[in-house]
């Protein structure tokens, strides 16, 4: 029993939560919020006033959510999760060539991430590199996963805005 509380206890200690787009955890801490789970905050606070077309306000909570995921990169270099949302942010704030460098240097960590796969997949729709999209494509092929559906239908319907 004495086994069992002590387990029960570290569990609880190692408290993670996921992150939309990401494909491991990040440690929240119950009196600090991290710079990258501030970050995700506001890009999902971003994306919802997208789709209410508040496009300035976006752009803002979208700057302010970069601002903290260089905080977060700072102390992890190793992340791809936070290189992800990097792109994912620069791409966005319409700066391609900064978002593409950020994708590919999260791959260079992790080759078969998900979700950069997918959101260089679609910058590569946007910047008329269907090719390349096609090839984020077939990494995602076999994963069983939303990522590839949705690149998928980018790539078919050239509208960049479903994601």
């Amino acid at each position: 029993m004495k086994n069992f509380l002590i387990i029960l206890f570290a569990l609880s200690l190692n408290n993670h939560v996921l992150g939309a787009g990401s494909d491991s955890s990040s440690d929240s801490s119950a009196t600090k919020t991290s710079p990258y789970d501030q970050a995700v905050k506001s890009i999902k606070k971003a994306e919802k006033l997208e789709k209410k077309d508040k496009k300035k306000n976006a752009e803002k909570n979208y700057s302010k959510a970069f601002k903290k995921l260089e905080k977060a990169y700072q102390k992890d270099k190793s992340n791809p999760d936070i290189l992800n949302y990097m792109g994912f942010t620069s791409r966005k704030l319409g700066n391609f060539v900064e978002a593409e460098q950020f994708y590919l240097k999260g791959l260079n960590l992790k080759p078969n991430h998900n979700g950069i796969n997918q959101y260089l997949g679609t910058l590569y729709v946007q910047t008329n590199r269907i090719d390349k999209a096609n090839e984020r494509l077939k990494v995602l092929k076999d994963c069983n996963c939303d990522e590839y559906k949705e690149l998928e239908l980018i790539i078919k319907t050239r509208d960049t805005k479903l994601y």
